[in-house]
């Protein structure tokens, strides 16, 4: 009796276990069928979705005239599905035969358990449509785009490129990877429980956004005209390089930024140099590539030598301390201190007025003066220009200016600097301090970019730079630029001189460190016309064999420039501007 009371218990008590466990089960259930469904409903949906990415068309860049500097190819990209696919000996064989790979680097990717394995991107569209005419199951050609430069090595180091995944470098394209990259769709197809994609289910798709057209000042032909003239006296004074800046002192938009020797847009990630990637090591081929996409108008500074004797002559007629009718004796040399810091010209250039010091480009005159205005007005005037801030170029990298701070400037120090030695500038700084000061005495910000057009070449957003009014005074402005054009047409740039036109600007020789090694740097900065600066050109080229005299072999350059481009901008020989509607 007692027997069968004990298994009525135990009876009932598995009973009442199992009816807990059952009301659980049930409870748990009714939870996540009222509570969890969505969720559960996206994990299944995930499951049995696959989503492929659509790139966005990277916007077009355009120069000041509508040109296509910079557009897209259509190109695919070929993957893979491992669980679609039914022949894999035959996808192997198709893939590396058609994609010219090694099969067992194919065979890696294609026996790869995973949802999706790309093979390879970048594919040129005829190979991706003979893959696609195979018919493979498990194979997928999708389309795609391809950055692309009509002119090759036009402007390289401006444009820049972008990588694999389509996004900006260097150069506008990784300064204005926003507006250009676009927005990226997607491909959303549905498979059943092993992967296997169900025919007669429409594919969701989200269109991709493409990019927007970014305009640009540089202009095509000028760009073309200087990136020869750059390569032409580069070979001929067998140059390390050249550097060639044209621009608007008025606004700062930016004609032409030449950097020789460019390199191919195209093609990247081969040297220009001709040098051969299997003789480096990858530390070594990194290294090289930096240094052929620097940009050296933007990124590297220099001495700027007698050219800076315009910020000197400007703030030392700013502050009084010289007029042009102050007479001064050069003997070829000042003793500065315990140091003879000659002239160019040993001989010396006797008696002479301000005026005939900047004609001459005399280092005793600047000298003398500089030791009038003092280092600490020289160091106010040097901040006054700007030349302590970065311009605010709209390309990447600028580097700023090296100075010595204030209380390391000593009377040799001083002397040195007021014609251009023993500080560093970049050519952009250069240029848009001279812009600053024969322009009336506003500091434009130099730029590339000038806004964003719509499909049918409309303006549809202008970007706006900052200005810096009251560099120098309007008079001083107006003096500095008859004293620059008389440099030209009586002085030592008289090799700029160009029939019909007023020139003015200023020549420059300096010498690289370390001095013992007896590299130069040959330079040329002018304007036109003279009474009305339209166009600024800055002309540097590096390590010049034979003569080296700035005078002498950049001046010619920026001659043979402006007879080019003045007419083709509407500049009348007169000095006149030419406007068309």
């Amino acid at each position: 009796m007692k027997c069968r009371t004990y298994n009525r218990k135990k009876i009932l008590i598995v009973f009442l276990s199992a009816a807990v466990i059952l009301a659980g089960l049930i409870g748990r259930l009714a939870y996540l069928m009222i509570f969890e469904a969505d969720y559960y409903q996206e994990l299944a949906q995930d499951l049995h979705e696959r989503e492929r990415p659509v790139k966005a068309a990277r916007g077009e860049i355009v120069d000041r005239n509508g040109t296509v500097l910079a557009t897209n190819r259509t190109v695919c990209t070929i993957s893979v599905i491992h669980s679609q696919i039914r022949e894999t000996e035959r996808v192997i064989e198709v893939l590396s035969e058609e994609l010219e790979l090694e099969p067992g680097e194919v065979r890696k990717k294609v026996e790869k358990v995973s949802s999706m394995e790309r093979i390879r991107t970048n594919v040129d569209k005829e190979t991706g449509d003979r893959i696609r005419e195979y018919d493979l199951d498990g194979v997928k050609v999708d389309e795609d785009y391809k950055r692309y430069y009509p002119y090759d090595e036009l402007a390289s180091r401006v444009l820049g490129f972008t990588g694999a995944d389509n996004q900006g470098i260097i150069g506008l394209e990784v300064k204005y990877d926003d507006y250009l990259k676009g927005q990226d769709g997607t491909i959303l197809t549905v498979t059943d429980a092993r992967g296997v994609e169900l025919e007669g289910v429409a594919e969701d798709r989200i269109e991709p956004v493409p990019g927007e057209t970014l305009q640009v000042s540089l202009d095509y032909n000028i760009q073309s005209y200087c990136q020869q003239a750059a390569v032409n006296v580069m070979e001929e004074k067998q140059a390390e390089g050249v550097s060639i800046l044209l621009m608007n002192p008025q606004n700062g938009e930016i004609y032409a930024m030449v950097n020789a020797p460019e390199f191919n847009l195209n093609a990247p990630f081969e040297l220009n140099t001709g040098q051969d990637r299997g003789s480096m090591s990858d530390e070594a081929f990194q290294d090289a590539l930096n240094q052929m996409w620097r940009n050296r108008c933007i990124n590297d500074t220099y001495e700027p030598g007698s050219a800076f004797k315009i910020m000197t002559a400007a703030a030392c007629l700013e502050e009084g301390v010289v007029s042009l009718e102050d007479t001064f004796v050069c003997p070829g040399y000042r003793i500065v201190e315990d140091r003879k810091i000659r002239c160019h010209k040993t001989g010396g250039h006797g008696a002479e007025t301000f005026a005939d010091g900047i004609r001459n480009s005399c280092n005793p005159v600047f000298m003398d003066i500089g030791l009038r205005l003092g280092a600490g007005r020289f160091c106010d005037y040097f901040e006054q220009f700007g030349l302590m801030e970065l311009t605010g170029v709209d390309l990447p990298g600028e580097a700023g200016t090296i100075m010595h701070k204030r209380d390391a400037i000593g009377p040799v120090e001083l002397a040195t600097m007021t014609f251009g030695q023993s500080f560093q500038v970049t050519p952009i700084q250069m240029a848009v301090t001279v812009s600053s000061i024969i322009n009336g005495g506003n500091r434009v910000t130099p730029h590339v970019a000038t806004g964003i057009v719509d499909k049918d070449g409309n303006l549809a957003e202008e970007f706006e730079f900052p200005v810096k009014k009251g560099i120098v005074s309007d008079e001083i402005s107006e003096t500095m630029r008859v004293l620059l054009e008389s440099v030209v047409s009586e002085g030592s740039g008289s090799n700029a001189r160009l029939e019909g036109y007023s020139i003015g600007g200023k020549t420059a020789t300096s010498q690289t460190l370390p001095r013992s090694a007896n590299k130069y740097i040959a330079s040329f900065v002018g304007f036109a016309p003279a009474e009305d600066p339209q166009v600024l050109g800055l002309v540097i080229i590096h390590d010049p064999k034979g003569v080296y005299y700035g005078g002498t072999i950049a001046a010619p350059v920026l001659r043979d420039i402006f007879d080019n481009v003045l007419p083709y901008l509407g500049i009348e020989k007169n000095g006149a501007m030419v406007y068309t509607e």
